[in-house]
Protein backbone atom coordinates (compact mmCIF):
# COMPACT_ATOMS: atom_id res chain seq x y z
CA UNK A 1 0.00 0.00 0.00
CA UNK A 2 2.60 2.25 1.12
CA UNK A 3 4.60 1.47 -2.13
CA UNK A 4 1.04 2.28 -4.40
CA UNK A 5 0.77 5.70 -2.93
CA UNK A 6 4.83 6.89 -2.98
CA UNK A 7 4.17 5.84 -6.82
CA UNK A 8 0.95 7.52 -7.04
CA UNK A 9 2.45 11.08 -5.47
CA UNK A 10 5.53 11.05 -7.68
CA UNK A 11 3.75 10.48 -10.48
CA UNK A 12 0.74 13.49 -9.38
CA UNK A 13 3.98 15.61 -8.46
CA UNK A 14 5.93 14.88 -12.04
CA UNK A 15 2.38 15.78 -14.01
CA UNK A 16 2.04 19.10 -11.40
CA UNK A 17 5.90 20.18 -12.44
CA UNK A 18 5.30 19.86 -15.87
CA UNK A 19 2.27 21.54 -16.39
CA UNK A 20 3.63 24.51 -14.26
CA UNK A 21 6.54 24.47 -16.66
CA UNK A 22 4.84 24.38 -19.36
CA UNK A 23 2.20 26.87 -18.57
CA UNK A 24 5.64 29.01 -17.58
CA UNK A 25 7.33 28.81 -20.28
CA UNK A 26 4.43 30.03 -22.36
CA UNK A 27 2.54 32.35 -20.57
CA UNK A 28 4.46 35.49 -21.74
CA UNK A 29 6.34 34.51 -25.05
CA UNK A 30 3.63 35.28 -27.88
CA UNK A 31 0.98 37.44 -25.53
CA UNK A 32 -1.93 34.98 -26.80
CA UNK A 33 -4.92 34.32 -25.28
CA UNK A 34 -6.45 30.81 -25.57
CA UNK A 35 -9.22 30.20 -23.55
CA UNK A 36 -12.16 26.87 -23.83
CA UNK A 37 -14.91 28.09 -21.43
CA UNK A 38 -13.74 31.53 -19.83
CA UNK A 39 -14.60 34.64 -21.23
CA UNK A 40 -11.39 36.77 -22.36
CA UNK A 41 -11.31 40.23 -21.28
CA UNK A 42 -8.98 43.02 -22.65
CA UNK A 43 -8.71 45.79 -21.31
CA UNK A 44 -7.48 49.48 -22.68
CA UNK A 45 -4.12 50.14 -23.25
CA UNK A 46 -3.97 46.16 -22.78
CA UNK A 47 -1.86 44.63 -26.41
CA UNK A 48 -2.37 41.08 -27.36
CA UNK A 49 -1.08 38.94 -30.24
CA UNK A 50 -4.13 36.85 -31.12
CA UNK A 51 -7.30 35.94 -28.97
CA UNK A 52 -8.77 32.46 -29.13
CA UNK A 53 -12.29 31.38 -27.74
CA UNK A 54 -13.85 28.54 -27.50
CA UNK A 55 -17.22 28.29 -25.83
CA UNK A 56 -17.39 31.71 -24.56
CA UNK A 57 -16.83 35.68 -25.39
CA UNK A 58 -14.00 37.84 -26.38
CA UNK A 59 -14.26 41.82 -24.91
CA UNK A 60 -11.74 44.18 -26.42
CA UNK A 61 -11.45 47.32 -25.24
CA UNK A 62 -7.54 47.08 -26.15
CA UNK A 63 -5.44 46.29 -29.19
CA UNK A 64 -5.67 42.75 -30.95
CA UNK A 65 -3.66 40.89 -33.39
CA UNK A 66 -6.74 38.63 -34.20
CA UNK A 67 -9.66 37.34 -32.39
CA UNK A 68 -11.60 34.15 -32.89
CA UNK A 69 -14.46 33.00 -30.78
CA UNK A 70 -18.34 32.27 -30.07
CA UNK A 71 -19.17 35.98 -29.36
CA UNK A 72 -16.78 39.24 -29.48
CA UNK A 73 -17.60 42.63 -28.13
CA UNK A 74 -15.40 45.60 -29.43
CA UNK A 75 -15.87 48.47 -27.13
CA UNK A 76 -14.18 51.75 -26.12
CA UNK A 77 -11.96 52.33 -29.08
CA UNK A 78 -10.71 48.98 -29.36
CA UNK A 79 -8.84 47.68 -32.09
CA UNK A 80 -8.10 44.37 -33.84
CA UNK A 81 -5.59 44.38 -36.45
CA UNK A 82 -6.11 41.56 -38.08
CA UNK A 83 -9.61 39.40 -38.85
CA UNK A 84 -12.46 39.13 -36.41
CA UNK A 85 -14.34 35.79 -37.04
CA UNK A 86 -17.31 34.66 -34.44
CA UNK A 87 -19.18 31.06 -34.73
CA UNK A 88 -22.03 30.51 -33.51
CA UNK A 89 -22.45 33.86 -31.44
CA UNK A 90 -22.62 37.42 -32.71
CA UNK A 91 -20.25 40.14 -33.13
CA UNK A 92 -21.07 43.73 -31.45
CA UNK A 93 -18.57 46.61 -32.90
CA UNK A 94 -19.25 50.04 -31.00
CA UNK A 95 -18.82 53.76 -31.97
CA UNK A 96 -15.24 54.33 -32.86
CA UNK A 97 -14.01 51.06 -32.95
CA UNK A 98 -11.36 49.63 -36.16
CA UNK A 99 -11.32 46.01 -37.61
CA UNK A 100 -8.44 46.09 -40.03
CA UNK A 101 -9.13 42.72 -41.65
CA UNK A 102 -12.38 40.82 -42.34
CA UNK A 103 -15.22 40.17 -40.03
CA UNK A 104 -16.59 36.87 -40.58
CA UNK A 105 -19.92 35.87 -38.43
CA UNK A 106 -21.39 32.14 -38.93
CA UNK A 107 -24.35 31.30 -37.50
CA UNK A 108 -24.76 34.84 -35.77
CA UNK A 109 -25.45 38.63 -36.01
CA UNK A 110 -23.53 41.51 -36.42
CA UNK A 111 -24.87 44.50 -34.37
CA UNK A 112 -22.83 47.91 -36.27
CA UNK A 113 -22.55 51.05 -35.28
CA UNK A 114 -21.74 53.52 -38.42
CA UNK A 115 -18.96 54.89 -37.09
CA UNK A 116 -17.31 51.49 -36.38
CA UNK A 117 -14.82 51.16 -39.02
CA UNK A 118 -13.48 47.66 -41.11
CA UNK A 119 -10.99 47.57 -43.53
CA UNK A 120 -11.58 44.13 -45.03
CA UNK A 121 -14.88 42.55 -46.28
CA UNK A 122 -17.96 41.64 -43.78
CA UNK A 123 -19.34 37.96 -44.21
CA UNK A 124 -22.55 37.02 -42.70
CA UNK A 125 -23.63 33.72 -42.74
CA UNK A 126 -26.51 34.43 -40.27
CA UNK A 127 -29.11 32.28 -38.67
CA UNK A 128 -29.06 28.79 -37.35
CA UNK A 129 -29.49 26.62 -40.90
CA UNK A 130 -25.36 26.70 -41.20
CA UNK A 131 -25.01 25.40 -37.87
CA UNK A 132 -26.93 22.57 -38.87
CA UNK A 133 -24.93 21.96 -42.20
CA UNK A 134 -21.79 22.47 -40.60
CA UNK A 135 -22.97 19.95 -37.77
CA UNK A 136 -25.33 18.12 -37.54
CA UNK A 137 -25.70 16.86 -41.10
CA UNK A 138 -22.76 15.36 -41.01
CA UNK A 139 -23.62 13.64 -37.84
CA UNK A 140 -26.52 12.24 -39.59
CA UNK A 141 -24.31 11.00 -41.82
CA UNK A 142 -21.90 9.08 -40.14
CA UNK A 143 -24.93 7.83 -37.74
CA UNK A 144 -25.65 6.20 -40.74
CA UNK A 145 -22.74 4.49 -42.00
CA UNK A 146 -22.33 3.31 -38.51
CA UNK A 147 -25.87 1.78 -38.33
CA UNK A 148 -25.31 0.61 -41.84
CA UNK A 149 -21.91 -1.64 -40.67
CA UNK A 150 -23.85 -2.74 -37.64
CA UNK A 151 -26.01 -4.53 -39.44
CA UNK A 152 -23.69 -5.36 -42.02
CA UNK A 153 -21.97 -7.46 -38.86
CA UNK A 154 -24.78 -8.69 -37.38
CA UNK A 155 -26.41 -9.99 -40.44
CA UNK A 156 -22.91 -11.45 -41.37
CA UNK A 157 -22.82 -13.25 -37.91
CA UNK A 158 -26.97 -14.76 -37.51
CA UNK A 159 -26.92 -18.29 -36.52
CA UNK A 160 -28.21 -19.96 -39.54
CA UNK A 161 -31.53 -21.63 -39.39
CA UNK A 162 -31.93 -25.35 -40.87
CA UNK A 163 -35.12 -25.32 -43.81
CA UNK A 164 -37.95 -27.10 -42.38
CA UNK A 165 -39.41 -29.92 -45.35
Amino acid sequence: MSHTLRWFSLLLGSLLLCAGLSTTAFADEGHDRTHVGNNINIGPGEEVNDATCFGCSIRVRGHVAGAFGGSISIEDQGQVNGDATVFGGGIRLEPDVKVSGDVTVFGGRMHRDPAASVGGEVTILGGPGWIFLIFLLPMIFLGGVIALIVWGVRRLFRPSIPATA
